[in-house]
């Protein structure tokens, strides 16, 4: 008859991928959310308002102090025209300070600082985006929440 009992030896191998791959996993979203808000910045900060509106869900809802909540269609006209408008430039420089993943759903806290010239205007901007891996595998923003720094 065969000995149908695990042998320690074997049974540690199993144990370890069970309590690391998950790590690992999230790990490699918070990367990925991670580099969608890099290029993010990168295609904001070089005026490219297509891919800069891809960042967020159709179902978007932010709410940002003084504008209440807007959808994905307004935030992604306010982007753009920010963009296209000849008079001033714009650039974002971005702090990440925490990613939380748990299955499809990512929250950030992350602070924006957006650099407004000529009139040489800084704007700090703590948050926090909540993300959703969406049907086509990317992350994209469901909420966001911005405000004022106090400071």
């Amino acid at each position: 008859m065969p000995d149908t009992a695990m042998h320690p030896a074997r049974l540690l191998p199993i144990l370890l991928a069970a309590f690391f791959l998950p790590a690992a996993a999230q790990a490699d979203e918070s990367a990925a959310i991670r580099a969608r808000l890099e290029q993010w910045t990168d295609d904001f900060n070089a005026g490219r308002s297509e891919p800069v509106c891809d960042l967020f869900s159709k179902e978007l809802v932010s709410t940002v102090r003084g504008q209440g909540d807007l959808g994905y269609d307004d935030r992604c006209e306010i982007l753009t025209r920010s963009l296209d408008d000849p008079a001033r430039d714009y650039h974002y420089a971005l702090d990440i300070h925490e990613i939380i993943v748990e299955g499809d759903l990512a929250v950030v806290r992350l602070t924006w600082t957006l650099f407004v010239t000529p009139l040489n205007v800084t704007a700090v901007e703590p948050g926090i985006d909540v993300f959703r891996r969406e049907a086509d595998g990317k992350w994209r923003i469901i909420r966001y929440l911005s405000y004022e720094d106090g400071n």
